[in-house]
This record gives C-alpha cells, structure tokens and sequence, in this order.
C-alpha cells in the first residue's frame, strides 16, 4: 500500500475533523485538515489528494456538493467521500450523481473508514501499476499498430525497416486473420513512400471483370453503365503503395494483366487506347501456397516470381502464444473504450484459456473473441466464465465424412457457420479460418442468403 498518497479531510467541526485525521494518521496515512470548502480547494491546489473527505452541511456559502465538484476541477483523479448527518436518499442520489465516489453518515466507524481507505487505495494502486506497464507494453511491443514480442515477428518487423525505402515487390504469406495487411502498411510507412496513398484491393471480393476495371479504370462507354472515365487503383496509388490481398484468388486473364504492369510500369485502361504510366509500389498477399498452385497450373510461374522479390510468412497466433495477453489487453482497451463498457482487464485464469486455444481464425478470431466476451461481461473483469464457451469449442470429436463432392462439403460448412453464428458473416469467417471478402465471394458462388 502507497501510505505517502494524501488524504484531505474538509469538516467545518473541529473535533470530527481531528479525530478522523487522528484515525487515518494511526493506519500511516499523511492527513491535512480544513474547516471549509474554500480553504479546501485551496490546499487541493498544491497537493494531488488521493482521497477526500467532505462534510455534505458546511456554512461559508460552499456546501460540500460544491467544494467536491471545485476539487474535481483542479484534481479530477481524486475519490471525494461526502459525509453528513442528515443522510437521505435525495442527498445520497446527488452526490453520487455528481461524482461522489462513496457516502457515509455520522457517526463515523474507525473500522469501517480505515477499510475504505484501504479498497479504494488498492485500487487507485492497480491502476496506477496498470498504466505504467500499458504504457511500457506500448513503448516496448508496438510497431506500426503490431503488437508482438515474438522473435520471428520482431525479425519481421526489422526486415519491414529494411525494405520500406526499395520499390521492389513483396509477398506476404500468412493465414487468414494474422495480420498480412498490417505488415503492409508498416512496410509503406516506414519508408520514403509513407505520405503517398496506401490503397487496398481484395482481390477475391470482386468477379474478374470488376476487378479488371477496379484495377485499371475504364474510359466512357468501355461497357454498359460506363458513362466517364474512372481511375483505377493503380491510378489512384500513384507514388505510393498497392496491397493486393489474396492474390492467389485472381485469373488466369489478370494474371496476365498483372504481370505486364510488373515488367513494364505501364497500363491501359479498360475500353482505352492510351497508355497509362504510373510509379507504384506493389504488396502483394496470400493465405495460399502459391507455389503449389503454380505447380497445378492454376498460377502463372512467372508472375509468382514477379511478385516473391522479398517474402514475409507469418507466423500463425498458436505459433506465438506469447502475444496472446498483449493482443487481448489491447483489444479490451479499445472495444471496451468504443462499446463504452467499462471492462478494464483480464483475469489470470481467462488468460491461461485463451493461451491455450488454437485460434484458427489467429488475431482476427481473438478480436471477435474478446468483443463478445466484453458484451457480456456482467463484471469489471474478464474472467474464466466469460471465456468458457471457448474451451466447449475446443477440439472436435472425430466426424465422418459424408461421399459428396468438396463443393458442397465447403457449402454445408458455410451454411453450418452462418447458423453458428447467427448469420453474422465477420464471426462466421473467423470460424471459419478465412477472410471475410473470401466467403463473400464463397456466399456469391454457391448463391447462399445471408
């Protein structure tokens, strides 16, 4: 316990006044005094209190709702406990609305104050040591909004300051949901290309013919609904960077496409006639093995070889379990901050079950995981219970595998996640292990209603 953190106490009664800093000064507590709200608001101003005691009925013309609110002012982390008389119900209810940490009526219990102070010390202590080692955690494992204290993503991140300033190609493999577009961007903003346009295509989103015009553009009446021309992407990264995700998904036609603007800079938009020359670096990304596909012919060896100038893998999260607390602190800070619910941590016992999970879906399914948990936490914590439908969706039971075509083997899984999940398609495809614009794509072929 910190006993140097002062203790104020504002009673226009002299002897309640001494005798409550008497009884704080016995538990080792440094304990100023002061007759009135002004003269506590004055003292407020030269010493950061911890915690404040004031007297609800003082005359002077500041009551104690008063002196509480101009100490809030001047020292808004200090826990004011208003303490009167005449307790009501009225006066409880608008001391706590006005920020009143705690409410005690006369006579006061030496016992009951010394455990008061003690609770909310106790707290403001972890708090304290929580924003210290967020802080620390922050400075220590954050890079480009990665977070990791992983050696093989610690060499990943150097290499990403290594090859920020080359405008040479880079291929990024990893499963879905472990982070391939964050690596991309701390790739172009750490080099020279930084203040240029960042710009993503997901590659399997689109058919092949609108991803030919969302890369290259059209010129007016290049087909039906083409009234002007249109800048493709390519265009629009100009100076700066393209991330094409899930390369793997394009055709043999843009694959082409594609490989041409790799040898020559150089492009024509669709229905177009001139060329367009453009300076852009390209990302490429895949949770394919590309090489195999090159080796079925189901991807152009020249182009794999155009794109794997630099190759990142990374790792997937069961193969870094050592992020999983900093990961998980993170996401509860900001969810919690953007749902507004006042979750600030997670228990030890949560932890060690979410360390030991798989994670399939790697960092996206642990976002989506935390979320829920936080929805329905019932405490300021998260803790084991709230994680516990994690561990009954451990590992499955042997299944057999009815004699049906792999297409709808892949349909039947789809239909089965998008129930699971209450036809949410973020959760289904974190379930599912694949990126969210993949089973668009997969919803689209195999015409699922969603």
């Amino acid at each position: 316990m910190k006993k140097s953190w002062p203790i104020l106490v504002v009673d226009d009664e002299d002897v309640m006044c001494e005798s409550m800093a008497a009884w704080l000064r016995e538990d080792g507590y440094r304990v100023d005094t002061a007759s009135n709200g002004q003269q506590a608001v004055e003292l407020a101003k030269v010493a950061d209190y911890a915690i404040c005691f004031v007297d609800l009925k003082m005359p002077g013309g500041m009551d104690g709702i008063e002196t509480m609110m101009e100490i809030h002012r001047v020292r808004p982390d200090a826990s004011v406990i208003i303490i009167t008389a005449y307790a009501t119900v009225d006066t409880a209810i608008q001391a706590m609305k006005e920020g009143a940490q705690e409410y005690i009526v006369k006579p006061c219990n030496p016992q009951e104050i010394s455990m008061l102070v003690s609770r909310i010390l106790k707290l403001k202590k972890l708090q304290s040591e929580n924003a210290i080692l967020r802080k620390k955690l922050t400075r220590q494992y954050r890079h480009h909004d990665i977070i990791t204290k992983n050696p093989r993503m610690e060499e990943i991140l150097a290499l990403t300051q290594e090859i920020a300033s080359l405008r040479s190609t880079v291929l990024i493999h990893g499963e879905s949901g472990t982070g391939k577009e964050l690596v991309a961007r701390a790739v172009h903003y750490s080099g020279s290309r930084a203040e240029k346009p960042f710009i993503v295509v997901s590659c399997a989103a689109l058919t092949e013919t609108l991803l030919e015009s969302e890369l290259f553009g059209y010129e007016k009446g290049a087909f039906t609904g083409a009234n002007g021309q249109s800048k493709g992407k390519f265009e629009l990264a100009d100076g700066g960077t393209l991330f094409l995700d899930e390369i793997g998904d394009i055709s043999p036609k843009l694959q082409a496409d594609l490989l041409r603007v790799l040898q020559e800079r150089r492009f024509y938009r669709v229905g177009g006639t001139e060329e367009v020359q453009v300076d852009v670096r390209i990302i490429a990304a895949t949770n394919k093995n590309l090489a195999q596909e090159v080796q079925q012919g189901r991807f152009r060896e020249d182009l794999y070889y155009r794109l794997n100038v630099i190759e990142i893998r990374l790792p997937a999260l069961r193969e870094r379990r050592e992020d999983v607390p900093l990961l998980a602190e993170h996401f509860v800070n900001r969810i919690s901050s953007e749902l507004g619910r006042d979750v600030h941590g997670i228990a030890p016992a949560a932890l060690r079950v979410l360390i030991a999970h798989d994670w399939p879906g790697n960092v996206r399914e642990l976002e989506n995981v935390i979320e829920r948990a936080i929805v329905t936490c019932r405490n300021g914590m998260l803790d084991e219970q709230d994680f516990s439908w994690l561990q009954h969706a451990g590992p499955q039971q042997a299944w057999e595998i009815p004699d049906v075509p792999l297409g709808e083997l892949e349909r039947r899984a789809i239909v089965a996640a998008l129930e699971r999940k209450h036809g949410n398609v973020k959760e289904a495809s974190a379930s599912l292990g694949i990126d969210r614009s993949t089973l668009y794509d997969k919803l689209k072929r195999y015409e699922i209603a969603h």
